[in-house]
């Protein structure tokens, strides 16, 4: 690949405008973008290389981030996951991520997206952490190396709480779903493996176990509200049926409580 060549991205919902250029990533950039290249920063101060480290601006006025080599795991190389080491490997990443936020003093000019608002997600009011908001095998790439793994798209980071971020990664990478292509027998063994290896307390067990279809139906929620102001790419993604896709999953996640509880708190 020629160092000007643009070469457009594909994969995810929401990619308009992505380009590799070379061994970087450019994409448009919004108000939100100081903050989350100083919160990218921060992470490879600390030693969190899964994510993309931030360049600065480019002349057309898109961020500039380090191409992550690999391959989007969803849908095609789904079947990664599929082995219970894998599927705790990405919670301990996501751990990881976690930790290393923890300590990230936000610029106190710091503007963020907030497409996805949590639950206590102010910090000033009870959130935790800067989250992810949308760590979901979308976002993940499985590089050639076997100790590439590492998650993209993080303009939607913001303000939010760990069990926040937890809930939506279980209903990706579990996966817990209606759908009975992607439907898991095992899908309560496989919640407590992620769960086990993530190191949730018995006590957030217990308040992620209704989180995990809340969090699923504000998707559902999101995008009705964006699709009813004709936003896009939301308003788009309604037409396709995700909105659907939501609410199914919620109904699944919902009836199955007792289970998924039953499944965290086994001795």
């Amino acid at each position: 690949m020629q160092h000007d060549e643009e070469q457009p991205l594909a994969g995810g919902n929401v990619n308009e405008g992505v380009v590799r250029v070379g061994d970087t990533v450019r994409r448009p950039a919004g108000p939100w973008t100081p903050a989350v290249h100083a919160l990218l920063t921060h992470l490879h101060e600390v030693g969190f290389h899964a994510a993309p480290r931030p360049l600065g601006i480019d002349g057309k006025g898109r961020e500039i981030l380090t191409f992550m080599p690999g391959h989007v795991v969803w849908p095609d190389r789904f079947s990664l996951l599929e082995p219970a080491g894998q599927l705790a490997r990405v919670a301990r990443l996501i751990r990881d991520f976690h930790d290393a936020v923890q300590d990230f003093t936000p610029p106190p000019d710091a503007r963020w997206q907030g497409l996805i608002p949590a639950e206590g997600g102010d910090i000033a009011e009870g959130g935790d952490i800067i989250a992810h908001h949308d760590l979901a095998p979308w976002n993940l790439v499985a590089g050639a190396e076997d100790d590439q793994w590492g998650f993209i798209d993080w303009d939607g980071a913001g303000p939010g709480s760990r069990l926040w971020d937890v809930a939506y990664a279980v209903h990706g990478f579990v996966p817990l779903s209606a759908d009975p292509a992607w439907q898991r027998p095992d899908a309560a063994a496989r919640l407590r493996g992620f769960v086990d290896a993530y190191g949730l307390d018995e006590a957030e067990r217990r308040r992620l176990v209704p989180m995990l279809g809340r969090r699923t139906r504000f998707m559902h929620d999101f995008l009705r509200t964006q699709a009813a102001r004709g936003a896009q790419p939301w308003t788009r993604l309604w037409a396709e049926g995700h909105g659907d896709v939501w609410r199914s999953d919620t109904e699944y996640i919902e009836r199955r409580e007792d289970q998924w509880l039953c499944a965290l708190l086994m001795a």
